[in-house]
């Protein structure tokens, strides 16, 4: 981190510290602001963790997940205590997302509280709202992100299982369990310190990857079998699920996850699509191989960005008119979705 000694030194004495992350957090940003949350907690800050959503259930075993603040604006008195929160804090830690428009309706009361903003991330094309940041392109999670500044500041020795556990977790998830090729020396090398402190794999693993509802599982069979579309001619694939059909499985907040995966999984194909209805927009999540880029493809047509083979993106439109504008966008992407590589 740039101002490293500055920033030292604005943690050394006691401080209200909200940390937030992104809409529909997932492991890496639930992980890390836990993370992040209890080694402040441990350094004598007062620490509210705010979600501008709520989360998946498989991430609910995680230390500290009991005492997060999910704003709803349906539950007037815990919106009222997540204002409360931001408005007196000192410093506010901005996780896994680079952009205040990532973080919906407490964008506003974020951007005008008086604390001093900190953000910890590794998306494309930032923002430039924080005073201090902690941010690597390069780096395959906010997780070891928030482990680096941790050792940064000289304190390795106060993480402790709990802690490295939450940051292991959003390593794991973000490298696709050291499968993507974001996954480097270093991110095997940190995941092996994270061990050594106390986290542990196969239970991580089990707690993420393999506790599944019955609801989910139907979801994912039904998805496979009927929705999944695949374009040789584009090297593509997509899939499109409407409000009803979530609705019919019983869908929870994280059951959509990791979807596109299975899409991006079938030969020949670059570029997968996933799309689906959110209560007033259309949610896309892509992800790419090789050169092709969905974080360019993301911010050009769809409001949105991330990284270069995996990014998200919304639609006002139509689920209906979303595909539509999707499948008309192929051909001007045919000669870089079909290039010999």
């Amino acid at each position: 981190m740039e101002k490293l000694a500055e920033f030292s030194s604005l943690l050394a004495t006691p401080k209200n510290v909200v940390v937030t992350t992104h809409f529909k957090p997932d492991a890496d940003a639930l992980g890390s602001s836990l993370g992040l949350a209890g080694y402040l907690k441990k350094k004598g800050h007062t620490v509210t963790v705010i979600t501008p959503s709520d989360y998946p259930d498989f991430l609910s075993w995680m230390p500290g997940h009991t005492e997060v603040l999910a704003f709803s604006p349906e539950k007037p008195l815990v919106a009222e205590q997540v204002h409360l929160q931001i408005a007196k804090a000192d410093i506010i830690f901005c996780l896994d997302f680079s952009s205040l428009s990532r973080i919906y309706d407490l964008t506003e009361p974020v951007k005008n509280a008086m604390a001093i903003k900190v953000m910890v991330d590794h998306h494309l094309e930032p923002e430039n709202f924080a005073s201090f940041s902690q941010w690597d392109v390069t780096a395959a999670s906010t997780a070891q992100l928030v482990y680096r500044l941790i050792c940064e500041l000289g304190d390795k020795n106060i993480i402790d299982s709990n802690i490295a556990s939450c940051l292991y977790a959003g390593l794991m998830t973000d490298t696709g369990g050291f499968r993507h090729n974001n996954t480097r020396r270093e991110e095997f090398l940190i995941a092996a310190e994270l061990v050594a402190l106390g986290a542990n794999p196969s239970k991580i693993s089990k707690l993420v990857y393999e506790t599944n509802s019955i609801e989910r599982l139907r979801l994912m069979g039904f998805v496979l079998k009927e929705k999944l579309v695949v374009l040789p001619e584009y090297n593509t694939a997509y899939i499109t699920i409407t409000d009803e059909e979530l609705k019919h499985y019983g869908s929870q907040t994280g059951d959509t996850e990791g979807l596109v995966n299975y899409a991006l999984s079938v030969k020949h194909v670059r570029m997968a699509t996933l799309m689906y209805k959110r209560k007033n927009d259309v949610k896309l999540s892509f992800r790419s191989l090789d050169e092709f880029s969905v974080n360019e493809f993301a911010r050009a047509h769809f409001e949105g960005g991330g990284h270069k083979n995996a990014a998200g993106g919304q639609s006002t439109l139509s689920l209906e008119q979303t595909l539509e504008k999707f499948l008309a966008l192929l051909p001007h992407y045919k000669e870089q979705l079909t290039r010999t590589i």
